[in-house]
């Protein structure tokens, strides 16, 4: 194959990709060899590719192909959520747009536009994927609500209710008025909000022109007042006690009850009580026995009960009660306040919290049996700070509503239906065939038409907690090959924000159906910001579009560009300048490929420092190759991706390359040749999980390959280093510092690079045997060891051995001498600044003694440089 002139990711991706996938490439069978299995964070069936998707699956894919490099067999399972929120609210927005309301279809109805919707859109951003290189075994893709995955949610329900852990019951649950369904408490979002404290008058009955003053930031809910409340401890209200108030505009007497619950600080000390519309309130209705009065209906506005403003919004309410208890005189007067107002994670609205019968699932027994796996890092979590979110969280847990009122989902295996006796029943059943079997031992005339399905759906947690099982039939078949291999899983890749929705379910799961943890280590990504540190978004239109990069830097680019700025748990600050970086850094790799293979070879004596560079560069790859593998162990990925961008970039490309590079015109020498095809083999696969399509693209030009075999199959193994190699990496990276030291010199005194030069060695000449190297990449003429430097030369330091450029007549005395006169004046004057603050009793008494010690060295340091500037005007003047 012949090589272009330029790299064209363009080309290059979309050949490969459809190579790998063509040959089977990502496909994983259970066999002998070790399994290593990522399950993907299934994202929404109706999404598309964001940055924060780009981030973690390139994450997931450098795992996954490192692994396959390593002889293990990977396997990454791809898949979608059917998100039940979000995908039922885009298919209410179609119906709408085109003049379909939900209510007027049919549930069967309504399920054939959602599906519909969803195999229009549902392989999308899974296709998205392989624009950015992901290697998953597509052959597996699931989806949440497939038959398989369906089946072992409807399973794993039943069995958990016959265990007693899911119940039904009325409780105030957090309610999101746009999607009109209930939600858990993780999918409260709490935001800080700039609000007002209302003052509200409450005239005590029977006695006119008293008031009781309340303070709320929730007006709109004195319609569901029933009671008013006081703390017995609280002076200042003593004289409410046993009386009646009414509340204002709504004209209804209520009781004054006492609780110490109430907080003697806020307001006024007085608290109205709508026990349903606030959790606490609730609990003191339970305990008071008070009324209660749901004064919303599902979509936030004021129902029948309320009496009043029925049918208006409660945000509209809120504005209009203000005016009109300001007109009747009710009104105390309005505070600014800052108050945390839960918001729907889903649809972004203020969430109501109402009173509601629903189907919970209890957490106590989960909390218990997946606590310590953490804490003890059988399951080890990637910035192991996030253990202690997760203990706080599991200490602190509460029973999860799993009941959705939507349509588009797993719905609730409850059937219901009326005994012999009349009363109202039901049965939880894997189907409906078996309900009526059950149900029939409580009403033996009962026929299917006399069963009744619950309406509500299942979250959509509730399939997800489920995934690393059952995206191998775990669940429906716990026996079969593929769960018994692939599970455990390896490695869970995924954000902060889901790990009380998602990871420490599956944790539970995982404990509750497998006996073990459902993966070993959690990396946890962090989230994607601007260069201006705010989280991408797109009404803030600061988040580019990930295949727009694609198009511009090329996949291996904008995965590099990521990496480049991505430490594990901690916020991503992206820049655009890091993709072009990466960019950059393919077409160094490009060129310099072009340059090797582009040079004549033959078959001629190896040059000692050719044999002295090939040794070194070996013993750097094993050095390297070792520092990667640790900095893998410890998840440090985008430190991994540094180390070996440094090791092709700076030691291979300006050093190696630099030490080997014929003469021009000249050939190289075959057995250099050879060497260096065969370190540029293994750079490319070093770069492969990272890098995969150039690295694909180079690997299949070293020489000759079989159609079908691929570099991520060509298993990368790497001697550790032995004692004489480390003494040798050690000493060429002094031999480094010698032609760097020389190459400042011609810097500083502006000789050409091609005259060449004499370097002195003072004293000793420790690096004598890489004198060979040491000529060719500093073009000197001689190196020779000497006692005494020669008086005009630029001398310089590698750690303690002196080395010094004669220049004879190659600077100008006069020029020179100026310029370290005036360099020794600047230094002296600085020195007597220090000496004076040092000698000064009462600065180095009183002045902390980190800055005394600086100051010291600053001393020392200036005496150093004085006393050299002075050897060398000595020298000078003796010349």
């Amino acid at each position: 194959m012949e090589l272009a002139s330029k790299y064209d990711p363009q080309a290059v991706e979309s050949k490969w990709y459809q190579y790998w996938l063509d040959n089977k490439l990502f496909s994983s069978k259970p066999d002998s060899r070790e399994p290593y299995t990522i399950v993907i964070p299934p994202p929404n069936v109706t999404g598309v590719l964001h940055m924060g998707h780009m981030l973690n699956n390139t994450i997931q894919d450098i795992l996954v192909r490192r692994a396959r490099m390593e002889g293990k067999n990977a396997c990454w399972v791809p898949g979608t959520d059917h998100a039940s929120i979000a995908t039922e609210a885009k298919v209410v927005n179609k119906l709408a747009q085109q003049g379909i309301k939900k209510t007027d279809l049919t549930r069967d109805e309504f399920l054939r536009h959602a599906w519909d919707w969803t195999n229009e859109h549902g392989g999308i951003i899974l296709k998205q994927l392989r624009r950015l290189g992901a290697s998953c075994d597509w052959d597996r893709t699931a989806f949440t609500m497939d038959d398989k995955r369906s089946e072992g949610v409807i399973k794993v329900f039943c069995d958990l209710y016959d265990k007693g852990l899911i119940y039904r019951g009325a409780r105030m649950v957090n309610w999101d008025p746009q999607a009109q369904t209930a939600l858990s408490d993780e999918e409260v979002i709490y935001k800080e909000e700039h609000s007002k404290l209302y003052y509200l008058r409450y005239m005590v009955a029977g006695e006119p022109g008293k008031y009781a003053i309340v303070a709320t930031t929730r007006p709109e809910t004195i319609m569901g007042d029933t009671a008013m409340c006081i703390n017995p401890a609280d002076p200042k209200n003593q004289w409410l006690r046993g009386k009646r108030v009414i509340v204002p505009l709504v004209g209804r007497e209520i009781p004054v009850i006492e609780d110490d619950y109430v907080d003697i600080e806020f307001g006024t000390g007085c608290l109205k009580v709508t026990p349903a519309h606030d959790i606490n309130d609730h609990a003191l209705g339970l305990k008071h026995n008070l009324e209660t009065i749901d004064i919303f209906n599902d979509n936030g506005t004021i129902s029948e009960a309320a009496g009043m403003y029925v049918g208006m919004d409660r945000m509209d309410v809120r504005r209009q009660i203000e005016q009109d208890l300001n007109d009747a005189g009710l009104m105390e007067k309005v505070e600014d306040y800052n108050n945390k107002v839960g918001y729907s994670e889903r649809t972004n609205v203020p969430i109501e919290p109402k009173l509601s019968t629903q189907w919970f699932l209890s957490m106590k027994h989960f909390a218990d049996i997946s606590l310590d796996p953490v804490m003890t890092d059988e399951v080890q979590f990637y910035p192991a700070k996030y253990k202690n979110t997760y203990r706080h969280w599991l200490e602190n847990i509460k029973d999860w509503c799993i009941s959705r009122q939507l349509w588009w989902g797993h719905r609730i295996p409850a059937y219901y239906f009326t005994t012999a006796e009349g009363k109202r029943d039901f049965v939880v059943a894997r189907s409906a065939e078996e309900a009526l079997a059950e149900a029939q031992k409580k009403n033996a005339a009962l026929t299917a038409a006399g069963l009744e399905q619950d309406e509500d759906c299942l979250d959509t947690w509730f399939s997800s907690w489920l995934w690393p099982i059952s995206v191998f039939d775990g669940v429906n078949n716990p026996d079969n090959e593929e769960v018994k291999y692939y599970y455990p899983t390896s490695d869970l890749v995924t954000g902060p924000d889901i790990i009380f929705f998602w990871v420490a379910r599956m944790i539970m799961a995982g404990y509750e159906y497998r006996g073990t943890f459902p993966f070993k280590h959690v990396y946890f990504t962090g989230i994607v910001r601007d260069k201006l540190g705010r989280k991408m978004s797109k009404s803030l239109g600061n988040s580019p579009d990930p295949l727009m990069l694609i198009d511009k830097y090329g996949a291996d680019g904008v995965r590099m560009g990521m990496m480049l700025s991505a430490p594990a748990g901690n916020d991503i600050l992206f820049d655009e300048g890091l993709c072009e970086q990466g960019r950059n850094f393919n077409n160094k790799i490009w060129n310099a490929f072009r340059l090797v293979k582009g040079w004549q070879v033959a078959e001629c004596g190896q040059p000692a420092a050719n044999a002295t560079a090939t040794q070194w560069f070996e013993a750097k790859l094993k050095q390297t190759n070792a520092e990667v593998d640790d900095l893998f162990r410890k998840y440090r990925i985008s430190e991994a991706l540094m180390a070996v961008y440094r090791l092709f970039w700076d030691e291979f490309s300006s050093w190696y390359l630099e030490m080997i590079k014929p003469a021009y015109g000249q050939p190289i020498d075959k057995k250099t040749y050879d060497a260096t095809i065969q370190f540029f083999e293994t750079l490319l696969k070093m770069l492969h999980p990272f890098m995969p399509f150039i690295t694909e693209e180079l690997w299949q030009h070293i020489c000759d390959r079989k159609d079908g075999e691929s570099i991520m199959r060509d298993k990368l193994e790497m001697a550790a280093m032995t004692a004489d190699e480390e003494r040798l990496a050690a000493d060429i990276e002094c031999v480094k510092q010698i032609v760097s030291g020389v190459r400042t010199v011609r810097n500083q005194k502006n000789i050409a690079p091609k005259e060449a030069l004499t370097l002195q060695a003072v004293g000793t000449n420790k690096y004598e045997a890489y004198g060979c190297v040491i000529r060719k990449m500093a073009n000197l003429a001689t190196i020779d060891t000497v006692t005494d430097k020669d008086a005009a030369a630029a001398a310089f330091m590698v750690g303690t051995d002196e080395f010094a450029v004669p220049l004879g007549d190659m600077i100008d005395i006069e020029a020179e001498t100026a310029k370290l006169e005036a360099q020794l004046k600047h230094l002296e004057g600085f020195l007597a600044g220090i000496r004076k603050k040092l000698s000064n009793e009462k600065f180095v008494a009183n002045a902390p003694e980190a800055v005394v010690a600086m100051e010291r060295k600053k001393q020392s340091d200036s005496e150093e440089k004085i006393a050299a500037i002075k050897e060398s005007l000595a020298a000078l003047k003796k010349n």
